[in-house]
């Protein structure tokens, strides 16, 4: 796994260099993907009700409850790879 650890965290600082700020959705997917690899299911209770950016990282996160963090990190390097392409 500490390949796929390296590959990960190179992805974490390659997705900060990109051409073009990403949507929102993708963005989305970004974070929880990154949440999921590196702190694996989701544990936190839900953001109040006016915290509209804390909710949807919150929902985005909590869909990808149960899937194991290598997975995670896989699904994160190919978006990071596809994102740079």
């Amino acid at each position: 796994m500490n390949d796929l650890r390296r590959e990960f965290e190179q992805a974490a600082e390659d997705v900060k260099g990109l051409p073009m700020r990403p949507d929102n959705d993708t963005l989305l997917k970004l974070y929880a993907l990154y949440k999921q690899g590196t702190e694996g299911d989701l544990q936190r209770t839900q953001p109040g009700f006016f915290d509209f950016v804390g909710t949807a990282k919150h929902e985005a996160w909590a869909q990808l409850n149960g899937v194991p963090t290598e997975e995670a990190m896989r699904r994160y390097i190919a978006l990071v790879r596809q994102l740079l392409a």
